[in-house]
């Protein structure tokens, strides 16, 4: 992806945000130099990966398959004595644009439809070999459960959600003609260097083409930028 699209999608996410009443944390609006002088206060930020999360799954067309995402807290799965052992997201997903098929194979999650349109989420068991089950499969919408057929689809209309267990594989993509969704994610740890098993080979991360500068940094930006001094 282009520095300029992330630039752009990043904007226009901050604008849906306000649109749905939802306020991130303040330093989710920092400019890079911004960053730079408060390095020495956010190394739990950066070490938790939390912020801003855009990636296009390495296809190259972001509006076909991408995801917006904003990691609000998690706690550090590496720490034996960590104490905080939930995670939280904000997401936006567009009409038709989906995030593909995939589970987790420790995160225990609630997708939670919070405003704007209808989110259709496709669900499948997993084989022991990461398969697709042809088995029906049981989940809890709403703490109230429901069993469908592998990848049959459940709609979830503002204010439902759907609790995901680990293994159970998903893909979900905005209702066409029920415009933008803001999803919530609240779950247990999260880690998104090595707790995504997509059906296909896809990357989780985007790769990036400067072609101009930052105005806010992605979670995967922190190395390099907060290096630098």
């Amino acid at each position: 992806m282009k520095r300029s699209e992330l630039n752009s999608l990043i904007t226009d996410a901050i604008s849906f945000f306000d649109k749905m009443n939802f306020r991130l944390p303040k330093w989710a609006y920092w400019k890079p130099e911004e960053w730079k002088r408060s390095v020495h206060l956010v190394q739990e930020i950066v070490n938790l990966m939390l912020g801003w999360d855009l990636t296009d799954f390495g296809e190259g067309n972001f509006r076909k398959k991408g995801l917006v995402l904003f990691t609000i807290r998690n706690g550090d799965f590496t720490k034996p004595d960590n104490r905080k052992s939930y995670a939280e997201k904000i997401m936006i997903v567009g009409e038709n644009q989906e995030t593909p098929l995939h589970f987790h194979w420790s995160k225990t999650e609630d997708i939670i439809n919070r405003g704007g349109g209808n989110l259709v989420m496709e669900l499948c068991g997993s084989t022991e070999d990461e398969q697709l089950s042809d088995k029906p499969l049981t989940v809890k919408v709403d703490e109230i459960p429901r069993t469908v057929k592998p990848l049959e689809k459940i709609i979830l209309t503002p204010g439902e959600s759907i609790c995901l267990e680990p293994e159970v594989y998903h893909r979900f993509y905005g209702e066409e003609g029920k415009g933008q969704v803001l999803v919530g994610e609240v779950s247990s740890l999260n880690d998104d260097i090595s707790d995504n098993r997509f059906y296909e080979s896809l990357g989780r991360f985007p790769r990036i083409e400067e072609d101009e500068k930052p105005l806010h940094l992605l979670v995967i930006d922190y190395p390099d930028y907060l290096d630098r001094g």
